[in-house]
């Protein structure tokens, strides 16, 4: 679930940092940079574990700080495939059931994915197994708080880095003062998330652990 991966970064201390230790002045720039922050093809950055080698420190023209080349050990969350977690269910939708680990919210298990046969429930907003017993079918429900062990099926990263402007042409020169586009944030585009898992509970021992304890 967590992995040690090793970095490089050239880090920059501000002249009024000079006065501490260097290494844990670049630890608190290291965990401010990337702590809670998704690297590409990386996985969701936890803390820093240690540094490993330190460069000369340069100090440019123009620039009162110090720049230092570190070679660093970085604490991050990437489980691998078919690796089993447990986590909780945070609500449920047409999509899927979405699962929180408390710390990462981006977990889903497609219905295709689900304990069958499954249905959503309209009315509840929640899914539901359909258990077939000696007495009849007996619904399970998948309740919003409810822990849950999962499977690890895949992995979606996506590139959410700052794109440039649209280059669009305007019909008509823009007055000064007019705004040629829209904000980017009433633009009414859904945010993606740099990081899903995506999961299956379909399989013996997987589901709501509720339903394997008794």
């Amino acid at each position: 679930m967590f992995v040690l991966v090793e970095m490089v970064d050239t880090v920059r201390i501000p002249p009024w940092s000079f006065q501490r230790q260097l290494n844990e002045a670049i630890a608190e720039e290291l965990n401010k940079k990337l702590a809670n922050k998704v690297v590409y093809n990386v996985g969701l950055c936890i803390c820093l574990y240690d540094i490993t080698k330190l460069d000369d420190s340069y100090i440019f023209p123009g620039d009162g700080a110090s720049h230092t080349k570190v070679h660093f050990r970085y604490v991050v969350f990437h489980p691998f495939l078919d690796e089993i977690l447990i986590g909780k269910i945070k609500y449920c939708s047409q999509e899927g059931v979405h699962v929180t680990m408390g710390f990462f919210d981006d977990i889903l298990i497609p219905p295709e994915s689900l304990q069958q046969p499954a249905k959503f429930d309209e009315a509840e907003q929640v899914w539901l197994w359909e258990y077939e017993t000696d007495e009849g079918a007996h619904d399970l429900y998948m309740d919003q708080g409810e822990e849950i062990r999962f499977r690890v099926t895949d992995e979606v990263f996506v590139d959410t880095s700052p794109t440039g402007p649209a280059t669009a042409t305007p019909d008509a020169p823009a007055q000064p003062g007019q705004l040629t586009a829209p904000p980017a944030e009433d633009s009414g585009e859904k945010k993606e998330a740099p990081y899903t898992l995506i999961g299956t509970i379909c399989e013996p021992g997987l589901g709501l652990l509720s339903w394997w304890n008794s």
